[in-house]
């Protein structure tokens, strides 16, 4: 008996890479990161095998994220990544699906035809592209095809992009090329001026988790952060206060709040009054940070509501979509090959 290819949704993000099963639900939540031998261009490790050796590698193996700011930087490497993901899906030769893509709504059409084409390469029969706050939308159970408002902000790794949504379209939107990566990187720059110590983006990343904000909160604390002093070359440790990181993301976190502010100065007067009502859902990895919904609302004057799963809610809209394709195909960007 032939066995019929499940269909497939997948948000291919700058951080993570989750795929979304027809009837099965999300399937894979991997790191998007590869590492392979330069020598011999042999894949080692994906995802979070791959993640662990960042920063930790011999010259001739790269521990790489394929994807900076939701773009493909290396298509070769994209398309062997998404061809192991696939496979530890079920997809062969035999059982090529229908695969759904989730992309930043700021790439250009000369990137999305390079995602269709990793996709096809991979495995997949037919490829559709959906953006990624109209799947957010989705996921988050908003009306988006009634005559009514809603706003989702999606702040990722590499992107930040913000839409007002009403009947199956986008009415406004923003999006820009900022988010939990550039988090990270502004902490790296500020302990090497600051301090004079130079840190990798795994320690940065830890100090983002463990005290970043974007809004003041209850029992701050101090973290101890370990690198190497710039002036000597020798290992430091160093202490670092929730006030000098909040200061050092303040320029990302500016651009992301701006984003979103100058999105709904664009909207309609009409669509504007629902999401008073109803308020702004905040998404996506850069969500977590705390504060950055509060710091929305102070500058918007409107409620803003974390969805339930800001990290999955991406992907779940797209298998919404796989599970009445019919249904919701118009708001696909590409109707596939």
């Amino acid at each position: 008996m032939v066995q019929v290819p499940r269909d497939l949704a997948i948000d291919l993000g700058t951080a993570n890479t989750l795929v979304y099963a027809k009837g099965k639900g999300i399937v894979l939540n991997e790191p998007t990161v590869i590492a392979y031998n330069t020598r011999s261009r042999e894949v080692l490790a994906i995802g979070s095998e791959a993640w662990q050796m960042i920063g930790r590698t011999p010259g001739y193996i790269v521990a790489v994220r394929p994807l900076r700011q939701g773009a493909i930087t290396d298509f070769d490497i994209t398309e062997r990544m998404l061809r192991v993901l696939l496979q530890r899906c079920g997809v062969s030769r035999i059982s090529r699906p229908r695969v759904l893509i989730c992309v930043p709504s700021a790439i250009t059409r000369v990137e999305r035809r390079a995602v269709r084409e990793a996709a096809r390469h991979a495995g997949a029969s037919a490829t559709y592209l959906i953006e990624q706050p109209m799947a957010a939308a989705i996921g988050a159970g908003l009306a988006i095809h009634e005559p009514m408002g809603s706003m989702v902000v999606d702040v990722g790794g590499g992107t930040a992009e913000t839409a007002v949504i009403s009947l199956g379209g986008v009415v406004a939107q923003r999006a820009i090329r900022c988010g939990g990566f550039d988090f990270d990187a502004a902490i790296q720059s500020y302990v090497r001026h600051r301090h004079g110590i130079a840190i990798g983006e795994r320690t940065a990343e830890a100090v983002k988790l463990a005290i970043g904000s974007a809004y003041p909160y209850e029992a701050e604390r101090e973290a101890m952060v370990r690198g190497r002093e710039v002036s000597t070359g020798m290992p430091k440790t160093i202490s670092l206060e929730p006030l000098e990181v909040r200061k050092a993301l303040e320029d990302q976190v500016s651009q992301v709040i701006g984003a979103a502010a100058d999105c709904l100065a664009e909207t309609p007067p009409e669509l504007a009054q629902d999401i008073m009502f109803q308020g702004v859902h905040l998404l996506g990895g850069g969500a977590l940070l705390r504060g950055m919904a509060q710091r929305l609302a102070n500058a918007t004057a409107v409620p803003v509501h974390l969805v339930d799963l800001p990290l999955e809610c991406v992907v779940l809209g797209a298998g919404r979509c796989l599970e009445a394709l019919d249904e919701l195909r118009s708001v696909f960007t590409d109707t596939g090959d």
